[in-house]
């Protein structure tokens, strides 16, 4: 803790310096507001308008070539109670509930030569492909909303020494980071049709107590990338580990993170008429709470004037099946044929058309968004998704969460 108290404050210290340094100091930031609207009422929950308020601001001051400190803050707030409504300075990011103010980021780059190096609260990207990215192991994300989740920051060290067209990536997370899952008594977790004998409790989440590797080496080329990566430590998306309580009758759901480790590859080849992609990652564990599988993604790419396309498949070969339950969107969105196209109307209008179908037509989403920007600091986002198919697939089962969206953004 003490370590993490001293990033923050050498960040908040350097991003309030003097102007006299204005030349090394950058900010950006933002003011949202957000209204979901949903059409039908889920069984366990029949709230159908929820708002969310969000302000971030991320601040950067390099002194000099060598060395940069980056931090950022977030103040949110929720109609639909998904944020935590404490008074407190969030920094681990463990909470069921979103934070009420958090830091986003607190970090210090050192730069010297080839060798490159991040410490503090960051985020770690790996990977190529879109919609689903197999090797992704350091990049947890909210899903209290499945379907419009964002990435959340993991504390670490991450090095990077590039050597020509190679570089090699080590990273090390002593202090480990969940993705947050949706609430239990909330539209997004669907829960069986015999569950309303016995009452659910969330019993709280088990923590790994370890530290987390990674190594990536990847290789940019003129006719080709491509990259391996090795991961050790835990997965970010939890097993569900159900227990009976007698006094009173409930059955307690409690969040369990395995232990993983993932040798996986990703490459990506440019050709005259479109970008292929490629992404595989095998994930193993010694957990009985755990499968032991292969996630892969094949897709194409073609940018065409102003439109830009994608698509293609993401599969899993499952080889050692011993979960009772998960949840887990990235293999949830497996056996899927998934496409993508955005189209720039002008500097201020886009559109973006997004859809995933199971291979069995037993789920589809679909996504229509149009955005537009006026004058340098507002945009408008609206966007309407639409989920259906069975009770028993993994999209399926959101097919009363089909909603629309209206987002209005103040950036400063």
């Amino acid at each position: 803790m003490i370590r993490v108290g001293a990033i923050v404050a050498c960040v908040a210290a350097f991003a309030t310096a003097p102007n006299a340094s204005a030349q090394t100091i950058s900010q950006r930031g933002f003011l949202e507001g957000a209204l979901w609207l949903f059409p039908a009422r889920a069984p366990a929950d029949s709230t159908r308008v929820m708002g969310d308020g969000l302000i971030r601001e991320e601040a950067f001051y390099k002194p000099t070539g060598w060395l940069q400190f980056a931090g950022g803050f977030e103040l949110r707030g929720n109609t639909h109670d998904q944020v935590d409504r404490r008074r407190r300075l969030d920094f681990a990011d463990r909470g069921t509930q979103r934070p009420l103010l958090s830091v986003r980021r607190a970090s210090v780059t050192f730069t010297h030569g080839p060798l490159t190096i991040d410490a503090g609260k960051q985020f770690i990207r790996w990977g190529k492909t879109d919609i689903v990215t197999p090797t992704d192991r350091f990049a947890p994300r909210d899903f209290l909303n499945v379907v419009d989740a964002e990435f959340i920051a993991v504390t670490g060290i991450r090095g990077a020494l590039q050597l020509g067209e190679n570089t090699i990536e080590a990273v090390w997370t002593p202090r480990f980071t969940p993705s947050r899952i949706p609430l239990l008594h909330q539209r997004w977790t669907v829960l069986p049709a015999n569950t309303g004998i016995v009452p659910l409790v969330d019993a709280g989440a088990v923590f790994p107590t370890g530290s987390q590797t990674g190594v990536r080496v990847s290789h940019v080329g003129q006719t080709l990338e491509y990259a391996v990566a090795f991961f050790n430590g835990f997965n970010h998306q939890p097993a569900i580990a159900a227990t009976p309580r007698a006094f009173p009758p409930a059955i307690a759901l409690t969040r369990i993170y395995p232990a993983i480790r993932m040798l996986g590859a990703d490459a990506a080849m440019p050709t005259r008429w479109f970008t292929l992609k490629a992404e595989t990652a095998y994930v193993r564990s010694s957990s009985p709470l755990a499968d032991d599988y292969l996630l892969y993604v094949v897709q194409i790419e073609r940018q065409r004037g102003e439109w830009l396309f994608l698509g293609g498949y993401a599969g899993e070969v499952v080889t050692r099946a011993r979960a009772p339950a998960t949840f887990a969107p990235d293999r949830g969105l497996s056996r899927s044929f998934v496409a993508r196209a955005s189209y720039t109307i002008d500097p201020n209008r886009s559109v973006v058309f997004e859809t995933a179908v199971r291979q069995n037509g037993k789920g589809v989403y679909a996504k229509a968004e149009y955005s537009q920007a006026r004058g340098a600091h507002w945009r408008v986002t609206a966007a309407m998704r639409v989920i259906a198919g069975d009770a028993d697939d993994f999209l399926g089962q959101y097919r009363r969460n089909s909603h629309g969206t209206v987002t209005l953004r103040y950036s400063f």
